[in-house]
């Protein structure tokens, strides 16, 4: 397992947010690379189809458009995204060798219903990536927030430090509300 070190100065992580409007096929992403300090050092864009399967393809190709060597953990707003376009944190962990975090801001008793409506005849491979993804876990940042985990490769109480570092107010970790709003202006 690898870890999140918190110690190093310079450490910097590639967070990612998407973003969509009602009748759009492909859903914009947008990532940036923030360093421990604020510091913002890079960006990458891509896309994933609304309701498709290729959204941790995407995020991996743009983990890899950066060629950066520098990067520490892998940060997303959401892993089911663009319509049911489930992201896939162990495949990402796997192929970059880092941490990966996936936020989710609000409690949920699950989408498997909501696939079964929206994909009729076809859902069963969705739900089966949807429940690859296991249980949440609930953090609390020291701001009095509760934040909703799916983490590879460190543990939730390790994504907590950090995201408590990242956090200056509010539920919204600053690299994560900086990529939606990125997100949201393309």
């Amino acid at each position: 397992m690898s870890h999140i070190h918190l110690e190093k100065k310079g450490l910097r992580g590639l967070v990612i947010a998407e973003s969509f409007k009602q009748g759009d096929k492909k859903s914009r992403l947008a990532g940036i690379v923030m360093r421990r300090d604020f510091v913002i050092d890079g960006f990458v864009f891509g896309h994933c189809t609304i309701g498709g399967d290729d959204a941790t393809d995407s995020i991996l190709t743009m983990y890899s458009k950066l060629q950066r060597d520098d990067i520490s953990f892998i940060l997303i707003s959401g892993l089911v995204i663009a319509m049911y376009n489930i992201v896939d944190v162990t495949m990402i962990g796997k192929k970059t060798g880092l941490p990966v975090i996936g936020v989710t801001y609000e409690k949920s008793r699950g989408i498997e219903s909501a696939i079964k409506r929206h994909f009729p005849g076809s859902y069963e491979n969705k739900i089966e990536r949807y429940r690859k993804l296991g249980k949440r876990e609930t953090i609390r940042l020291h701001t009095g927030y509760d934040l909703y985990l799916r983490t590879d490769g460190c543990t939730s109480k390790e994504a907590q430090k950090l995201l408590d570092r990242f956090t200056l107010q509010g539920s919204v970790p600053e690299p994560l509300r900086v990529t939606q709003l990125l997100a949201k202006s393309l």
